[in-house]
């Protein structure tokens, strides 16, 4: 019988390298669709998608990444760098697309291709440990996971590169090639200032191998030591603030203080990791899907910095929640921590039943030597996290797959697609924030919010609340301020307003 080809380089069947190439173009296709029909269907909104499509087009032109839309609502400015928010310069890799298509749309798709791309290493691991068959269940665990499906339902963001990238990290290590997870350690760095974190935390992983000692201790210095460098240098060196996103009050007014505080008061931390209890609700919704067995695997500290960032803060409490982009850093690794668990569960069964069969007793030890061999670990747990995660889908954004909704505008969408015509290309326009995607390709968009820019062109929603107003009334209130000011109506749109004035001053200073 003729050997199955197989990638000479890989040592992976032919067969098995085409069928995991395959599934991962197809649940790309699918992630892109899905991203594609949110914004079509006006589900996208200003912040942040139009942030990451400014700075993304900026770099296309060769300059540094500007996205005006973020410096003047925040304040800094019309010609702040986004750097100076988050240390992400891995954004600019994205910056070519925009030769072949400019706009928000490219940066969807990019998204798409980026989190499905973590399926090959995670494949590769898995069939390392558990085999071909076990490697495809894992995929799709990965695939239809929560945390991927709560990024994509939040527009665009840079962490659409940590999954693919942690994994790398992870895998090329497990195969030997130091050099390469080490690079994918780089470009982790690159993607957020606080990927240092999860740096570090592999580090902490390794420390518990034989042999890794060194390697260990250089990953956990340089990723605590970059990710304070990016945090109080490289960002405010761009015109941003060091203390921007400092969320840890409940410890200390800053790094020092909050050390000083957690060692003096240490039942602080875990009253922190409880309080509000979504932030146990957000750890269960990680580790539960998964049958609780990432808790069996080293690999799990990889995650732990990271996470306890978030769970430890006492400000921004959409980081607790399961909802946007912050969990999706960690499943890819958290996924590899189930296989590496069950490998050992699988390990781990044989002894303990071997041991209770020598006992010779009655009783269990005695019904396991006279009955069929239990189930191997390895091979049933990925087909029941596969089960465990689809029960899951139906509470997260997936599950708008399945509502007729989803693949239709509603009322209001068809409204704003109707007046958008009427906004000239190029045009300075402060717009509402579920607009400004739809012109982000075409116009330079500010966020139409409780201050007024003097744009002069200005789209304004008099039907329904938007971010950041207080309430309806305020919005109203804004169009008259307008108009009196000398805009005029150019056009109305069931609850949308089109207003100009051609020779309006925009005020984009920053704010004192």
């Amino acid at each position: 019988m003729l050997a199955e080809a197989t990638e000479p380089r890989t040592g992976v069947p032919r067969r098995q390298a085409v069928a995991v190439g395959a599934l991962t173009v197809v649940v790309a296709a699918v992630y892109s669709i899905y991203s594609l029909l949110r914004f079509w269907a006006f589900r996208t909104t200003t912040y942040d998608l139009v942030i990451f499509d400014q700075a993304v087009r900026s770099y296309s032109r060769l300059h540094l990444p500007v996205a005006i839309v973020k410096g003047v609502h925040n304040g800094f400015g019309a010609h702040f760098t986004v750097l100076g928010d988050h240390f992400s310069p891995i954004l600019a890799l994205l910056a070519p697309l925009y030769w072949i298509h400019d706009g928000p749309q490219t940066l969807l798709v990019a998204q798409s291709v980026l989190l499905a791309l973590a399926i090959v290493p995670l494949w590769a691991f898995t069939r390392r440990r558990l085999g071909s068959g076990p490697a495809y269940c894992v995929s799709a665990v990965y695939a239809l996971a929560w945390p991927v499906a709560e990024t994509l339902a939040f527009d665009f963001h840079e962490m659409a590169f940590a999954p693919v990238l942690s994994m790398l990290m992870l895998e090329r290590h497990e195969a030997g090639r130091r050099w390469q997870s080490a690079a994918a350690a780089g470009a982790l760095l690159l993607v957020k200032e606080d990927m240092g974190l999860l740096v570090a935390g592999f580090g902490f992983y390794l420390l518990i191998r034989r042999g890794e000692r060194r390697r260990a201790v250089l990953l956990v210095v340089a990723g605590v030591f970059w990710t304070w460098l990016a945090s109080r240098v490289l960002i405010p060196a761009f015109g941003g603030s060091a203390d921007y996103y400092w969320a840890y009050d409940a410890l200390g007014r800053d790094l020092p203080h909050a050390a000083a505080g957690a060692l003096t008061h240490p039942w602080t931390i875990g009253k922190l990791l409880v309080t509000p209890h979504v932030k146990v609700t957000t750890m269960l919704w990680l580790v539960a899907p998964l049958l609780l067995l990432p808790l069996l695997s080293p690999i799990t500290l990889s995650v732990l910095p990271l996470l306890a960032e978030r769970m430890l803060s006492s400000r921004f409490g959409h980081w607790w929640e399961p909802r946007f982009h912050y969990n999706v850093a960690l499943i890819a690794l958290l996924v590899a921590a189930g296989v590496d668990g069950a490998a050992r569960l699988g390990r781990l069964l044989p002894r303990l039943r071997r041991r209770l069969e020598r006992r010779e007793r009655p009783g269990l030890g005695q019904r396991l030597r006279l009955g069929r061999p239990l189930p191997r670990a390895e091979r049933v747990w990925p087909v029941a996290a596969l089960a465990a995660t689809l029960l899951v889908v139906p509470h997260f954004s997936f599950a708008k797959f399945a509502e007729p909704d989803f693949y239709r505008r509603d009322a209001r969408a068809r409204a704003a697609a109707a007046i958008l015509p009427a906004v000239p290309d190029g045009a300075l326009i402060e717009a509402p924030n579920g607009i400004g995607p739809q012109l982000s390709g075409r116009t330079r968009v500010l966020l139409w919010d409780d201050r007024p820019r003097w744009a002069p062109w200005v789209l304004a929603d008099v039907a329904a609340q938007d971010f950041p107003f207080p309430s309806v009334q305020a919005q109203r209130d804004r169009v008259s301020l307008l108009r009196r000011e000398g805009y005029s109506v150019v056009r109305q749109q069931d609850g949308y307003v089109l207003l100009n004035r051609p020779r309006s001053v925009p005020d984009l200073r920053p704010a004192r």
